[in-house]
């Protein structure tokens, strides 16, 4: 017996070593596996991505034009910007348009996600309906909104001074299209992020201020809001960084037009690096524009993450 019961032990002993052993094979198997999958998408990513960011920082300190010969100039690019009124009010203008942009695109969002999400008839149709904007190419809405600006609207309200004329060649009034066609389209995206948010709340909470007495808009303050106040933190941050960088709405209806009036940095950078011979210096603009995004979002992070803490 006592032969037996160590063969078995033995036997046992050896089946678990081999299992281990097996185990740890397929330990060191599973890294190699990653790394095969994730290695091309890092070389790529930095092939397309970090090479030609790296590439366009070392330019940013020459005088390269895009073509020909070049020299390193230092700093100079990038003091210059400071003293550019071409460049101070591309900053001017899209950091207006982004503030006013995401401001309404998110009051308009929020109150159409509130109604969205309340129980009322075709309410799935709706919600497809909003957010059909999101997946129409801007450019071709763009031509459509510079049509009804130009020969629609002036028909329309005629009796408005402002309206009268084309509004997208008034230098004062014609950043206002431009944010008409950003906040339409914005709105659709940001909908269903508020929605994903609405949905997250209990519905016993309503139910329970309800019987309290609470009126919609103390339940909208004091439950809906609040509790909410992270997707409000994405959508804010989102819509703030992506307004910052407008480009083809502008493009569709003004070109940066009247004059320079319209003009964003992300045009200024593209008109100059691409065709106007100041490739160095529109690079060195396109680094001082990531860093102020970079700034940006993360300043919108701190504060508004403190805000939901506070809540």
């Amino acid at each position: 017996m006592t032969t037996l019961t160590q063969a078995v032990r033995s036997s046992s002993t050896g089946a678990s070593g081999k299992r281990a052993a097996r185990l740890r094979s397929d330990s060191r198997r599973a890294p190699s596996t990653y790394y095969w999958m994730v290695w091309p998408a890092v070389i790529a990513f930095a092939a397309f991505h970090t090479l030609p960011v790296v590439v366009g920082i070392f330019f940013s300190f020459t005088n390269y034009a895009g073509y020909g010969a070049w020299n390193f100039v230092g700093l100079s690019n990038y003091l210059n910007l400071f003293k550019d009124d071409r460049v101070l009010q591309a900053y001017g203008f899209s950091f207006l348009f982004a503030i006013v942009a995401t401001i309404l695109t998110n009051a308009f969002s929020l109150a159409i996600a509130l109604g969205l999400n309340a129980k009322i008839r075709a309410r799935n149709f709706f919600r497809g309906v909003y957010f059909v904007p999101y997946i129409l190419a801007i450019l071709v809405i763009g031509y459509v909104f510079q049509f009804f600006f130009s020969n629609s609207l002036p028909k329309i309200l005629a009796g408005i001074p402002v309206f009268r004329d084309n509004i997208l060649t008034n230098e004062t009034w014609a950043w206002t299209a431009i944010v008409a066609l950003a906040v339409w389209q914005a709105c659709a995206f940001a909908i269903i992020i508020y929605l994903s948010g609405l949905q997250t709340i209990p519905a016993e909470l309503y139910e329970a201020s309800s019987l309290d007495g609470a009126s919609p808009w103390r339940q909208f303050r004091s439950i809906t809001f609040p509790l909410i106040g992270a997707f409000f933190t994405i959508n804010v941050v989102l819509s703030l960084k992506g307004f910052l960088q407008v480009f083809d709405p502008i493009v569709a209806l003004t070109n940066g037009g009247p004059g320079t009036s319209t003009e964003s940095v992300t045009l200024l950078i593209f008109r100059g690096g691409f065709s106007g011979g100041e490739f160095a210096y529109q690079t060195a603009n396109a680094v001082i524009f990531f860093i102020v995004i970079t700034v940006v979002s993360l300043f919108q992070f701190r504060v508004l993450q403190r805000r939901e803490a506070d809540f």
